[in-house]
């Protein structure tokens, strides 16, 4: 039955079935580095650490993954991720004696280069698989595949606390190794090898993108993801645990639902954005639904503050900003694949998601220091103060008022 898929169909559906898998183990990663360091007694600002190769060498392997995406074809970068995962993942299975801070940055550093490798392969993938003329088509494939992206993450952060509960910290990095095993056996033999591929080989010195609005758009998604990390990351999960006194396994189910949610109104942001009415966003639409999320941010920061009902405050606003983050991270990931050029689009892509992984590295410092410093509010604060940011620069993005498209489609 595969077989008979048209080709386009095919190659969509294993590149997502890449990702997806590999975003499983991600998500579940992150949270059994949290909650298992933490148990063994470190600081907020310890684990923040171990997190930094992560993101940093994720601001590199987007610049430079980019490149070899569009001079290699973005089925090897796709695999390269896959197999340095599963690196990562052996690595830390060893024995608690060979996990001390250097090794687990080291092997969060492998981590971090094969997540983005793979992420940067897989949004690139699907501009060569929707024709320029579909841009409503682009947009909704763009939301499908991001929304169920960060849906899986959530499962896989409630995955990492119920194996950090069940299987113990080693046991759960084996079995997502050998999930990955099988996935990327899978991916060798079906994924197609020019996929990506540009016509001409660019050159080294072309990675940084010369599109002005690319280069707009790259500065307010820094912005937009460190606002989410500031808290998001080591902050929250911390808080959860020695404020309110929650359980691991609630502290992943939560946090597993918040990014479920996000990931579930990513998926349907082209329709929640005007989509069904003709409408295409650009640089006005991510204004205005960037300055609500701002607003949004001020408010929980403020209910925080003041410590009213804290725990309603921080369960249902941080859901609520979650479906507002959402709709703008999916707004912002179809404008970028829009605005890239066809031939080599993982070097636009790539760049965009250096600032991407930028935000997420300032977000997670300041997620540990900030928090270690002054609490949660505090990282609110923050948070919003960078939503701010983002709006401010969202105001240079092109506009280009109501786009009516008969070709749009899904």
């Amino acid at each position: 039955m595969f077989a008979h898929l048209d080709r386009q169909i095919r190659q969509y559906m294993l590149v997502t079935f890449n990702y997806w898998n590999f975003t499983l183990t991600d998500g579940a990663l992150r949270m059994l580095v949290v909650l298992y360091f933490y148990d063994l007694g470190y600081s907020t600002l310890a684990i923040a650490s171990l997190f930094l190769f992560y993101e940093f060498f994720g601001v590199v392997t987007n610049l430079v993954g980019g490149w070899l995406g569009a001079r290699l074809g973005l089925n090897k970068t796709m695999n390269i991720g896959l197999m340095m995962q599963i690196v990562a993942l052996l690595m830390l299975a060893l024995p608690n004696s060979w996990l001390t801070i250097p090794w687990v940055m080291a092997a969060q550093a492998l981590s971090g280069i094969a997540k983005d490798l793979n992420k940067m392969s897989a949004k690139s993938a699907i501009k060569t698989l929707v024709p320029n003329d579909q841009q409503g088509a682009l947009y909704h494939w763009i939301a499908v595949l991001t929304g169920s992206k960060n849906a899986l993450k959530g499962v896989g952060f409630f995955l990492g606390g119920l194996l950090l509960s069940v299987l113990g910290f080693q046991y759960s990095m084996l079995a997502m190794a050998a999930v990955l095993v099988l996935v990327l056996l899978g991916s060798l033999v079906w994924l197609e090898s020019d996929m990506g591929k540009a016509k001409s080989k660019p050159k080294f010195s072309q990675m940084f993108s010369k599109s002005r609005s690319i280069n707009i758009l790259s500065a307010a998604r820094m912005f937009l993801f460190g606002a989410r990390d500031v808290w998001f990351v080591v902050a929250l999960p911390i808080y959860l645990g020695s404020v309110f006194g929650w359980e691991h396994i609630w502290v992943g189910s939560f946090l597993a639902l918040w990014v479920i949610a996000y990931g579930v109104v990513q998926g349907f942001a082209p329709r929640l954005t005007g989509k069904a009415k003709g409408k295409i966003p650009d640089g006005r639409a991510a204004l205005i639904w960037a300055s609500l999320l701002a607003l949004i941010t001020g408010l929980v920061a403020y209910g925080v503050q003041i410590q009213w009902q804290p725990q309603l405050v921080i369960v249902v606003g941080l859901l609520i900003f979650g479906a507002f983050f959402a709709i703008n991270s999916s707004m912002h990931s179809y404008l970028i694949v829009s605005y890239a050029k066809g031939d080599g689009v993982s070097m636009d892509v790539g760049f965009y998601y250096m600032a991407n992984a930028m935000g997420r590295l300032i977000g997670t410092v300041l997620s540990g220091w900030v928090f270690q410093m002054a609490g949660l509010a505090a990282c609110l604060w923050v948070s919003f103060a960078f939503l701010v940011v983002t709006c401010v620069i969202s105001i240079w993005l092109p506009k280009k008022g109501l786009i009516t498209e008969t070709s749009a489609v899904g």
